[in-house]
């Protein structure tokens, strides 16, 4: 199959003069697609041949059949397509920037990975600043082939025998297409500003402002796999909600980045899936502060004092006394970042070291520690002590005990305290997500305790048989390897080489972190409590924060700095996007004043493009004719269209949803029919529920009202 596939109004491009190095440069890119695709299936099949060992081999047996397996699917994604464009620069050398690097087998360079430093002129240079370019040409595949292309030229020498100018550029000519149910692939035509952003450094926190339409979202998906390519290291990518994820599923994976952990807020927390909003706007805001989830730490404080009073543990041989100071020194074993459940066995390891220093008997000191573990009085009084916790029971109790909520938070006025107490005090709300968040934090799983104690029964028990069969061996002097082998057996350090202490280990929770860096998308949505589920998972408080102060339900009145800065976020590098690429004129004309009208300094970006159809105002009862008419003139099964601000509707074709202002957010349709656009509601929360709504819009508007 040839790679080009020009239609007849573009035949002048099909000139072999135009396209033969690019014809030739793709043959030996199919060529090389297809021997290290079969190189990989081999070197896969092998590694799942080979045995899986045990502990750490088995580990990075099962990551190499990861890396090779999302390495094969990524190649088999894509054909010559894989080519995003190439470079021609002032030197005369060419480059091909693709979406992954590739070489043929004399180790040639033929596809440069766009992430990669050399293929920065491709997103990034402009006439102003053209970075050693002569000129750069993009292509739009389809089915494989090359259905068009074009060419910029930033020198004079740039246009001779190689440019096939065109009065628009490829990134203008892709605007105007249809949208579909996830999110197109735009990576070949990322705009210098918007390159810019994806690879800024990653120290501090840097923070993406910009209005709808400006690619916030593709700044944001972009960067997620540009700072995974630089940096190797492990990132979390947050989005607003279900409908927003399932949109942005693809982008990553069509990047070759399939290990990044993509969630919502409320995913963080089990609980999460089936908590509602909170109904009352005091509570709301009570639980919204950063102060509020600070009380987990003082609830849990509460089960961490010592007993003030001793007492007198017996053995076969001995009585011995634990005093309140003993008592003191063994709760200060954990560490200071160490949860509940998990310093639990600490403490109760010195405890056991603080008895074994003060036994006076004759018993050998193996069998006082048995005895001391089998001691029924200890283990209540270690119990009552130091228990167990759960971490939604710590969050529970301060919303059913007024006297608990008191003592861990002692700023509240008792009108606050009595608003948060609530009958069913485990009837969770999106509020409470980040207190149990905090307790799931600071408590730890309940089972780590029971999980140490049954590891280490377990590793006991293979250290003991090991060594019987050694001593066995030893004593038997029927075995001698002649290097001296099963006399180094005789050191305990090298007994401790067999046991396997792996075989244990507890499934890991994907979304605890750390991470060493997180991506927040419509980050203006967050609250303080919010804020800290994701500090508590980026120690290096490393963040890109995507989101518009113009597009925040609930106001956000404050500079990006003052509120990161509350939250514990300082180090921080502001960027704007100001050109809106997806909006045409027609909407942002109409939308501008509705987001004006509450909020006048609103960050409102200018579109760059006419759609050529006015925004149509009618009649609600129109509704499903609007819809209707707009599956008939697009009868060809590309577009799709959003019916906002009617819940009951609904049609029988995947190509029209129906959403609310809120679950719209950060999504784009062809055609936007908003319902009764007054009855979002008044003040900041209604006029940004219109504003959003009406700006998802690429093509078309619609306004109907009763």
């Amino acid at each position: 199959m040839e790679p080009f596939n020009l239609p007849a109004n573009l035949a002048a491009k099909g000139d072999p003069a135009l396209i033969a190095e690019d014809t030739k440069h793709f043959a030996a890119i199919s060529s090389s697609l297809t021997a290290t695709i079969a190189e990989l299936t081999e070197r896969l099949e092998a590694v799942r041949k080979a045995p899986a060992g045990k502990g750490r081999q088995a580990v990075d047996r099962d990551e190499e059949v990861k890396r090779l397996t999302a390495r094969l699917r990524a190649l088999r994604r894509y054909s010559l397509d894989i080519c995003l464009g190439r470079l021609h620069f002032d030197a005369g050398d060419r480059l091909y920037i693709g979406r992954f690097g590739l070489t043929d087998s004399d180790g040639r360079r033929l596809l440069v990975d766009w992430r990669s430093p050399a293929a920065e002129p491709f997103f990034g240079a402009t006439h102003a600043q053209p970075m050693g370019l002569a000129s750069r040409r993009r292509y739009r595949w389809t089915g494989g082939q090359v259905t068009d292309y074009w060419d910029e030229v930033f020198t004079p020498g740039g246009l001779e025998g190689h440019a096939a100018l065109d009065d628009q550029s490829a990134f203008v000519a892709s605007l105007g297409g249809n949208r579909s149910a996830r999110m197109r692939d735009v990576l070949g035509t990322i705009q210098a500003d918007q390159d810019a952003i994806i690879r800024a450094g990653s120290s501090g926190a840097l923070v993406v402002d910009g209005g709808p339409g400006t690619g916030k979202t593709v700044v944001a998906l972009h960067r997620t796999a540009y700072l995974l390519y630089t940096e190797a290291r492990g990132v979390l990518f947050v989005g607003p909600h279900e409908p927003y994820l399932a949109y942005v599923s693809d982008v990553l994976p069509s990047l070759g980045e399939e290990d990044v952990q993509t969630c919502m807020v409320r995913d963080l927390v089990p609980e999460g899936a089936t908590a509602v909003p909170e109904s009352d706007p005091a509570v709301a805001a009570l639980k919204s502060s950063a102060r509020i989830v600070h009380a987990v730490e003082a609830a849990v404080r509460f089960y961490e004092e010592p007993p003030v009073k001793g007492m007198t543990v017996a053995t076969d041989d001995d009585e011995i006394r634990l005093t309140a100071d003993d008592w003191a020194e063994a709760f200060d074993a954990p560490g200071p970042a160490t949860p509940h459940n998990e310093g639990r066995g600490q403490v109760w390891a010195e405890l056991l070291t603080i008895l074994l220093v003060k036994y006076q008997g004759e018993e050998p000191s193996d069998l006082v520690r048995r005895s001391l573990l089998r001691n029924r009085d200890l283990l209540a009084a270690f119990n009552r002590a130091w228990p167990i916790l759960e971490p939604a029971d710590i969050v529970a109790d301060l919303w059913s005990v007024p006297a608990y909520l008191r003592k861990c938070a002692p700023w509240l006025s008792t009108d606050e305290i009595r608003a948060l107490q609530r009958t069913d005090p485990r009837a969770w709300t999106h509020a409470d997500l980040p207190l149990l968040d905090a307790a799931y934090q600071r408590v730890g799983d309940p089972e780590t305790s029971r999980e140490e104690r049954r590891r280490a029964v377990a590793v006991d028990s293979q250290r003991r048989s090991y060594a019987r069969v050694i001593d066995d061996l030893l004593a038997s002097h029927e075995y001698d390897d002649g290097e001296g082998l099963m006399q180094m057996f005789m050191q305990q350090d090298m007994r401790d080489v067999l046991i396997d202490s792996s075989q244990h280990d507890s499934n890991v929770d994907l979304l605890a972190g750390p991470f060493a860096h997180i991506v927040v998308d419509e980050a203006q949505e967050l609250t303080d409590a919010e804020w800290q589920m994701l500090l508590l998972r980026c120690p290096s408080r490393s963040f890109t924060i995507v989101g518009d102060r113009a597009q925040a339900r609930h106001g956000f009145t404050e500079s990006w700095s003052s509120r990161l800065a509350r939250v514990g976020i300082e180090r921080i590098h502001q960027a704007s996007l100001t050109i809106n690429y997806r909006t045409p004129s027609e909407v942002m004309n109409a939308a501008a004043p509705v987001i004006r009208a509450v909020l006048p300094d609103a960050n409102v970006p200018t579109s760059i493009r006419d759609s050529g159809t006015p925004v149509r105002y009618g009649s609600r009862s129109e509704l499903a004719e609007v819809v209707s008419g707009w599956l008939v003139s697009h009868a060809s099964g590309e577009g799709i269209a959003c019916v906002i601000g009617d819940p009951s509707f609904a049609w029988p074709s995947p190509r029209v949803r129906s959403l609310t202002p809120e679950l719209a957010k950060g999504l784009e349709f062809d055609l936007v029919v908003l319902v009764d656009p007054d009855s979002f509601g008044t003040g900041i929360e209604g006029a940004v529920d219109r504003y959003v709504a009406m700006t998802r819009a690429t093509q078309e508007l619609v306004i109907l009202t009763s």
